[in-house]
């Protein structure tokens, strides 16, 4: 065998080689060639626990999503643990995800208060904290936490939307505000505050707070109607937003009335309190709503009709959570697809800062989602809407 030959049959093996590695997959904690961990901590039980039906519609999506061969082969080994909506337990349950379980990310954690109680630990782990189920303004923060990313629109964007319209349609207003005293209310006071600027000092007649353990909110709800004001703001989750409309019918009290967006659900608030008493609620819309006849035509509508009929047969359609789940879900899968076989953490992370115009079904038409190193909003798109009795009219 000659010499040339022979060097042109060892170069070649060792370009095959190289090519062989160089095509190898990457693997971080949680993944391998045949599945990738994802972990969540969620309030199946306690005062939020109505919002543990986005684990449970995510844990649908991501089983159907393995019944048809998973992503790339590999099977979502999804971990949703039950945190009560307690700080404690899930700081307890994000280290066991990380240091037991070995998650390659921790997903979709419900709540402020609840993220920001291993914001830090999950960024000194380098762990992504992605998609979480919270708006505080503090999780769009990658210079200082580039571990954390939100998903729905912030907390203080979402109040200077609606001081934004409230200015606009009725500048005398009397403001009252019911808010949850943590981080996630004060959020959206701060926000609402700031919008208002030199107004809020005559505009804001009066705020209450509650803790999100406490059995009602009637007296505060009093209080506030006692203080004069025709305008209140509803900064809670669904189970305090429902007393507080049922307790507003009961006061005979109408002001005109914002909610928060997280808590703007047909079937988690509205059907609770009442369709008829919810008549006229104003809040921010960032989402398709699947119940709407508006939409009955809509081919992504159809889509996850047809997903829920499949996947969630048993859960109320009109319960948005159920299609906030699947949004998420999607979100990560997306996120997933894009990291291909380098599925390291730092390459999933690197992943969910570079969205282009990438677009999720059920979002409202004209919106996009574009992340990047130094912004890490997700949903950037809202429409003001107001409740008739039975869905949503966008309101001009």
């Amino acid at each position: 065998m000659s010499k040339l030959f022979m060097t042109v049959f060892s170069l070649a093996v060792f370009g095959f080689g190289a090519a062989n590695v160089a095509a190898q997959a990457k693997y971080g904690p949680g993944t391998s060639a045949i599945e990738i961990k994802v972990g969540q901590s969620i309030a199946y039980s306690g005062p939020a626990s109505a919002y543990g039906q986005l684990g449970k519609a995510e844990a649908a999506y991501f089983k159907g999503l393995n019944a048809k061969g998973g992503l790339n082969g590999r099977k979502i080994n999804f971990i949703s643990l039950d945190d009560g909506y307690s700080p404690p337990k899930v700081v307890e349950n994000a280290r066991k995800l990380v240091e037991n379980d070995e998650v390659a990310v921790v997903f979709n954690v419900l709540g402020t208060p609840l993220n920001m109680a291993i914001r830090s630990y999950l960024n000194q782990k380098k762990v992504p904290q992605l998609f979480i189920a919270a708006g505080a303004t503090a999780f769009n923060d990658p210079a200082h936490f580039p571990w954390t990313m939100g998903w729905q629109p912030n907390l203080q964007a979402e109040a200077a939307f609606y001081a934004g319209h409230l200015l606009k349609s009725k500048p005398d207003a009397k403001i009252a505000v019911l808010y949850q005293n943590d981080d996630f209310g004060k959020d959206l006071l701060n926000g609402l505050t700031m919008a208002l600027g030199d107004k809020a000092k005559t505009m804001i007649v009066d705020t209450q707070n509650f803790q999100a353990t406490d059995p009602t909110i009637d007296s505060q709800l009093i209080t506030l109607k006692n203080s004069g004001a025709d305008t209140l703001f509803l900064f809670t989750y669904s189970k305090q937003a429902a007393q507080a409309i049922a307790k507003l019918d009961d006061l005979n009290w109408k002001p005109t009335t914002y909610l928060h967006l997280g808590a703007a659900s047909i079937g988690a608030t509205f059907k609770p309190a009442g369709l008829e008493k919810s008549k006229g609620i104003l809040s921010a819309g960032f989402l398709k709503d699947v119940t709407d006849p508006k939409w009955a035509n809509d081919d992504d509508v159809k889509e996850f009709f047809a997903w829920m009929k499949e996947n969630l047969p048993q859960a109320e359609p009109s319960d948005s959570l159920n299609e906030a789940g699947y949004m998420y879900a999607k979100s990560l899968e997306q996120v997933l697809r894009q990291a291909g076989d380098d599925l390291t953490r730092e390459n999933i992370m690197k992943q969910a800062a570079s969205l282009k115009d990438f677009r999720l079904p059920l979002l409202l038409p004209g919106s996009a989602i574009n992340t990047s190193a130094i912004d890490y909003r997700v949903i950037k798109t809202m429409k003001l809407q107001r409740f008739n009795g039975k869905t949503w009219d966008f309101v001009d």
